[in-house]
């Protein structure tokens, strides 16, 4: 499995249009991408600018796959200007 953890810092007035907006991106990932098995978006209570999320893809040809993905390209076009800084960060899942 392959695993990626993507870090959001937003500007503060776009924090909830963001979350709204991931929340969606989240739901079409998973209805629409067959290797796309986790799709998790965390919200620091603490911080309304941060979200953090957490995707588990079958592999990394899957992933690959979410980046092509039309929903992912209206989605990272939309939020582009949103955001402060973004930290992408991959895993492969280890076997136990």
């Amino acid at each position: 499995m392959y695993v990626v953890v993507v870090e959001f810092e937003l500007q503060a007035r776009h924090a909830a249009a963001f979350r709204a907006r991931v929340a969606r991106q989240a739901a079409d990932s998973l209805d629409l991408e067959p290797g796309c098995h986790v799709f998790d978006v965390c919200v620091d209570p603490a911080r309304d600018d941060f979200v953090l999320l957490y995707e588990v893809y079958s592999d990394r040809a899957a992933f690959d796959a979410h980046l092509q993905s039309a929903h992912f390209a209206d989605f990272d076009a939309e939020v582009a200007d949103w955001v402060e800084n973004k930290v992408v960060r991959a895993f492969e899942r280890a076997r136990t």
